[in-house]
Formats: C-alpha cells, structure tokens, sequence
C-alpha cells in the first residue's frame, strides 16, 4: 500500500467519514416537552445507523482501500471503488430523506411536541452529501485529483531538455567539433563511434496532465500523470519514456514536451 497514492479528494472523503461517524453518537430528534426525558442516537435504531451512518463509513473505506491497493479488486464484477461510492450515495440519499421524518426509526417514542431534527441528523446529512459529492468527483474534478501528500522534491531539479555535453535521456551527445580541431583525412580510417552509455533511471514532473500506455502497445492510458508529482523514469524507448508511477504502475510517457527533470 502507498499513501502516496492517495488525492485530496480521498483526503475530502476520510474527513467526512469521521465527522459521519461522530454524528452518529449524537442525538437524533429535537423537542420542546417534558416527555423527551431521553433522546435517542443512531445506535439506537439499527435501520439508521447501517443505513446512512456505517454505510458512509463503509462506503468510503472501500473507496480509501481501492486507491490504496496496486491492483483494483473486484466484488461482483464491480470495483471496490465503485461499490464504495454507491454505498456513500444510497447513505446521502437516505439521510435526506430521513431528516424529514425523525421519528420514522423510533417506534418506541411517545408523541411530543414539536419534534425536530436533532444535531446527528443535521450534521449527518451535511457529512454524507459531502462524503458521496468527493467520492463521486474525486476521479473527475482537477482540484481533487492532485496527490494528498507530495512527493519529496528531488534536490535541484534541472529543466528537462538537451544539456551540455548531452543529448536524449541522459546519453552522451556526439557534440560538434571544437574549433580548431582537426578533421579526419580522406580515406583514413575513422575512429570507433563511441557507444551510448546505458539509460539512467531519473525522476521528473510533467508541465500538464499525460496519459501513459500499457508497455504492449495498446492505444488505451492505462493512468494519467498528473504535475506536481515526481515519476520516476526507468526506461527509454526512442523518444518515448517508459515511466513508473507511486503505486508502481508502469506505462509508456509518448508525449515528453517540456517535462521537467530532476
């Protein structure tokens, strides 16, 4: 597992879970009578609490755990992440409409006077909506999608590109001849090209979101690299890097403009 991995929308939904599992301990109606001697919390009413509060919770542990996992596992047919954000939207829905009729899951209580929502069903539903909004957005919206915990910033990064004495991805250029130097003669016979060293793995950053591809070709990203995080290079393929991500997914980068190297 790589908390690396993890975005801000997974940081969105980790808080929500906790504020819904807090709500849970509180009370869930409100009177002005005497007779509320006792007001009861989710845990009193089991429909309500895996309804709404622990199906939340679930739901966005299976969302935290797929993000979490190399490989995404599948339940169904379905991925655990998908099931995740089903079960915080079936949570949200259910909050909504139980806010309405508080005492729908108590059964037990006498009629009082001026019922209301209590405060865990208020902030209930608030956690929930929140929680199934970054669940579902998390993948989708830019500003959720950008890594919880940078990556630590190699030390002194240089502008990816052709540098002196070199060419390519790290492999020594053949360079220009110096003035004054001499040129081999007609018919002598010209020294042995010198080989191109073997490929250095590097870390760099991409300016803009970029796709990768699967190693074998296939025309469908297999994952996107996103700026403000460090890959790390571990292979070249003409001009095309073969890139590794935080999880330790690997893909081949086609599109290296203004990449930034560290």
């Amino acid at each position: 597992m790589n908390i690396r991995s993890l975005t801000r929308g997974d940081g969105v939904v980790i808080v929500a879970a906790v504020v819904l599992f807090i709500a849970s301990f509180l009370g869930t109606f409100s009177c002005d009578s005497d007779s509320c001697t006792s007001v009861p919390n989710a845990w009193d009413s089991l429909g309500l609490l895996m309804s709404v509060y622990l199906a939340g919770v679930i739901g966005a542990a299976l969302v935290i755990l797929t993000r979490l996992l190399p490989q995404p596992r599948k339940v169904l047919g379905l991925d655990l992440g998908q099931l995740g954000a089903a079960l915080t939207v079936f949570a949200a829905w259910t909050a909504l409409w139980t806010i309405f009729d508080p005492l729908g899951s108590f059964s037990d209580v006498q009629s009082v006077a001026r019922i209301g929502a209590g405060s865990g069903l208020v902030l209930g539903l608030i956690a929930a909506l929140v929680l199934a909004a970054a669940s579902v957005a998390g993948p989708l919206v830019p500003a959720l999608k950008g890594p919880l915990v940078p990556a630590p910033r190699p030390a002194q990064p240089q502008p990816y590109g052709q540098q002196q004495g070199q060419t390519g991805y790290g492999y020594p250029g053949a360079g220009q001849p110096a003035a004054g130097q001499q040129q081999p003669s007609a018919g002598a016979t010209p020294p042995p090209a010198a080989q191109p060293a073997e490929f250095a793995p590097f870390w760099f950053a991409v300016p803009v979101p970029r796709p990768i591809y699967g190693e074998d070709g296939t025309p469908t990203p297999i994952a996107e690299l996103t700026p403000g995080t460090w890959y790390l290079a571990v292979d070249q393929r003409g001009q095309d890097l073969v890139a590794q991500t935080q999880d330790g997914k690997r893909g081949v980068l086609r599109d290296t403009t203004g990449i930034q190297r560290g």
